[in-house]
């Protein structure tokens, strides 16, 4: 029995290629000359194909301008990690909600990316560079030829305007490794330990390199498919694919053409992307030499007669339409530490790589070459019979361009997850797209059917700006915030027969006298009792009603011991102001004051509404932090709806003028539709175009789409200045999402993105997804996904709310326990 094949070992310092760092640029042992960066990549799912094609036609420009012979290698990473909560946090300190989200979603896989580009100016030309050449091969090297000195300057030249061209055409942004990032320091490994170890982390541990058996990385067995021919490739490329998951016949959504080789490959690896840039001038004689070899031969096989074919199409596109000659390469390295699962491995790649049109091959004996050239800074190492001939611009659409849902760089907003592995991210929808110029305010409007997830994002919403130091104010009609509003000890307002709301609008915070818009809310409030919804105030009234207001506060400075209150008001009006009136001259015509005593009569004393202006204590709410006016019970009364919310927003305007420094928000659900009237107009418009000075913000919610399309006011004050639309599931209104689009403003790419809500979630998990644009120019779509415990807090299912409510009194009122007691019921029946 023969012995078993034992290969020869080497040190990795014998044969590690980089022979030193310089100036932050890595120096190969061919005296191959490497800059390297990070590059930072748009979202994946955020880009029309017009800024696919835009991004795309940015890297072919930035490609001409680099000297030959140059080597351009991107290598994307994509390693698997768990979500790690901070609990020690401020923010979930105490927070019951906060934490029950943090442990929902506490080791959810996911896979993370991070991007370099090492563009390397090679010593020499190596068209004809085989595998035994390799410095994997050889233990000693002394280098043919060196770049001078006026060379370097030139390629950094390059370099500088390649960066440029490429940040200035699209929004890929580099960002060049410092050299403790490329060759690490004594406490943290380095670009080049984290390779040799397949590890993206600090603490890289060194390694064995075992190729013996293929190919394994310390305890990692890996798996090499390439494309290395042009038949393996589809017949034609694009920069942009459609994305069949997502998209719809009226909206197609795009990714680009390697994204399934990209974060779509939910499996540890690399993709490596090589582009060659050789002297364009001897390539091409290179194939004229080649077509004139085969058309010598082509009598005699028809495979030479199609290759010369070929040949010539090559070089006649390659002249006629000055295309740039490359070769290129692709390839993609995954591992698992489970040998068991390398079958398994290999269909996932083998799937990923057809799924591009591309046939995979895989690489066994020449794997460990290829792996080697991999390594940062060693590019000009790689094999050429690994590399196929093509065009610049077909060889960039081979370029992963997405990468995953970003955290804002502000400490302030909300989170939200990952739509494609539900990781929880930070979303700033106020702060930092203000300082970006993105929006010019912060006011939203939301649309979503009913079902759609609304209540539980408003909720998710409200609740973290609240635990961040916001003032929220809600008007519902639908009880969606009651739960929320117990257990963060808020004030919860409803109109009920025997205990009815009652408000004093005339009463002013801190005493003295009204300020310019706490009179023209008074005024606003005497138009809305006093006219109908189609009626407009004349500027004679208009003026007769500023007297008023104006004469009542004089007198009551002289009358210090008369109450401020409707009652006094309506007495004033109808004894001192109607000699006023009198003395003045003042026409019926002009001002009809009988009329006007008469129809507010109803809010005097003795009338059916007199409890309602007439508060006998000042409801100060303005340093309450959280307040609910629920207004279901009186949703449908024409008279008593639209003046309570009204003073709502009254309320809310006092907010915004005491509360200094404060964030400020309103949300307002369907309550919105009996304000927006004719006589309102100019109040919404007010509040919507001031809130921001305010450090505020507005924000509208609608479940119908009947109620915005053709509503002008809507139309032109809320909608146009709302900044951030949030639209949740609209495959109700699919086939009349053109109003919706036009009304909105959405472009093609925010269509298709809105669309494709919730067309592909993911079993297992319980969520829905919310579509969100920031003005007009940045659009995401997001999963909403909560907790149990904060699902049935957010509820607004009639049995769940019984159920809690059953659960808090039999722990004496102990609302959180319950919450927590009625979550795990709901994680038992989920199980």
């Amino acid at each position: 029995m023969s012995p078993p094949l034992v290969l020869p070992s080497a040190t990795l310092e014998q044969l590690q290629p980089i022979y030193r760092v310089e100036r932050g640029c890595l120096i190969s042992k061919n005296a191959d000359l490497t800059v390297a960066f990070r590059l930072e990549l748009p979202e994946l799912f955020t880009l029309s194909p017009a800024e696919y094609q835009s991004l795309h036609a940015a890297v072919v420009k930035a490609l001409r301008v680099l000297p030959t012979p140059a080597v351009v290698h991107k290598q994307d990473w994509f390693v698997e990690e768990r979500y790690c909560p901070d609990f020690n946090s401020p923010r979930l300190e105490s927070s019951l909600l906060g934490r029950a989200y943090e442990r929902h979603f506490c080791e959810r896989p996911f896979l993370r990316h991070v991007c370099y580009l090492f563009i390397s100016r090679t010593a020499t030309e190596r068209a004809h560079y085989r595998s035994p050449a390799s410095l994997l091969g050889r233990r000693h090297l002394v280098p043919r030829t060196q770049l001078d000195a006026q060379q370097q300057s030139a390629f950094f030249d390059a370099v500088g305007q390649f960066k440029r061209l490429v940040e200035d055409g699209s929004p890929l942004r580099l960002q060049q490794l410092s050299e403790d990032e490329l060759v690490g320091t004594e406490t943290q490994a380095g670009l080049l330990e984290q390779y040799l170890a397949l590890e993206l982390s600090s603490t890289a541990p060194l390694v064995d390199l075992d190729f013996s058996r293929g190919l394994q990385v310390g305890h990692k067995h890996c798996q090499l498919f390439s494309l290395t021919a042009v038949d393996d490739l589809p017949a034609e490329v694009d920069p942009a694919v459609r994305y069949e998951r997502l998209s719809t016949d009226r909206s197609p959504l795009a990714v680009g053409l390697a994204a399934p080789l990209g974060l779509l490959l939910s499996c540890n690896h690399l993709y490596n992307q090589y582009i060659f840039l050789d002297d364009p001038a001897q390539a091409l004689r290179r194939f004229e030499k080649r077509k004139d070899n085969l058309n010598a031969l082509a009598l005699y096989s028809r495979q030479n007669a199609i290759n010369r074919q070929w040949y010539e199409q090559y070089l006649n596109e390659a002249h006629a339409e000055q295309k740039q000659p490359v070769r290129a390469h692709f390839n993609v390295l995954a591992w698992t530490e489970r040998e068991s699962e390398l079958p398994e491995l290999r269909n996932q790649v083998s799937a990923a790589i057809a799924r591009l049109g591309a046939r995979p091959r895989e690489n066994t004996v020449d794997a460990p070459v290829i792996y080697w050239a991999g390594i940062p800074g060693n590019a000009g190492d790689f094999p050429a019979e690994d590399t196929f001939p093509t065009f610049a611009a077909q060889a960039a659409c081979f370029w992963n361009v997405e990468t995953n849902y970003r955290d804002a760089a502000s400490p302030f907003g909300l989170k939200l997850s990952d739509r494609l592995t539900g990781r929880p991210v930070l979303v700033d929808l106020s702060d930092e797209p203000m300082r970006r110029g993105v929006i010019t305010n912060r006011n939203k409007f939301i649309l979503g059917p009913s079902g759609s997830g609304k209540s539980f994002f408003t909720n998710a919403m409200v609740r973290q700006y609240y635990e961040q130091g916001t003032h929220v104010l809600l008007v519902d009609t639908g009880n969606s915030y009651q739960g929320l509003c117990a257990l963060l000890g808020g004030v919860y307002l409803t109109y009920e027969e025997h205990d009815p709301i009652a408000f004093n609008p005339f009463l002013v915070s801190g005493g003295g006298a009204p300020d310019a818009e706490k009179k023209e809310s008074l005024k606003v409030l005497l138009q809305t009792l006093w006219k109908k919804d189609d009626e407009h105030a004349t500027r004679a009234e208009y003026v007769s009603l500023t007297n008023a207001v104006e004469l009542y506060y004089e007198q009551l400075g002289r009358e210090p011991e008369r109450r401020p209150c409707f009652n006094t008001f309506y007495e004033f009006v109808q004894g001192p102001y109607a000699a006023v009136l009198r003395k003045q001259g003042v026409r019926e015509k002009d001002f009809d004051l009988h009329n006007f005593l008469y129809v507010l009569k109803p809010y005097y004393r003795g009338g059916a509404y007199e409890y309602l202006l007439n508060a006998e204590r000042e409801l100060d709410l303005v340093a309450e932090p959280f307040i609910v006016f629920e207004l279901d019970n009186i949703k449908d009364n024409p008279i008593l709806f639209p003046v309570v919310t009204l003073i709502i927003m009254e309320t809310f305007i006092a907010k915004m003028r005491r509360l200094k420094g404060t964030r400020k928000m309103i949300l307002i659900e369907e309550a919105w539709k009996a304000i927006a009237t004719a006589g309102m107009a100019e109040y919404i418009r007010y509040l919507f175009k001031t809130v921001r000075k305010f450090f505020g913000e507005a924000v509208i919610v609608t479940q119908e789409v009947d109620d915005i399309v053709g509503n002008a006011i809507v139309k032109n004050t809320i909608i146009n200045n709302s900044d951030c639309k949030i639209l949740l599931d609209q495959r109700k209104y699919a086939h009349r999402f053109e109003e919706i689009q036009q009304l909105l403003s959405l472009s093609d790419k925010e269509k298709a993105q809105a669309l494709s809500i919730n067309l592909d979630l993911q079993p297992g998990r319980y969520y829905k997804e919310v579509f969100i644009s920031l003005g007009g120019t940045a659009s995401k779509v997001y999963a909403t996904e909560v907790s149990p415990e904060e699902y049935v807090t957010y509820t607004t299912e009639e049995k769940e709310k019984l159920r809690l409510q059953t659960l808090a009194q039999e722990r004496a009122g102990d609302l959180a326990g319950a919450i927590k007691v009625y979550a795990q019921e709901l994680r038992e029946q989920r199980a």
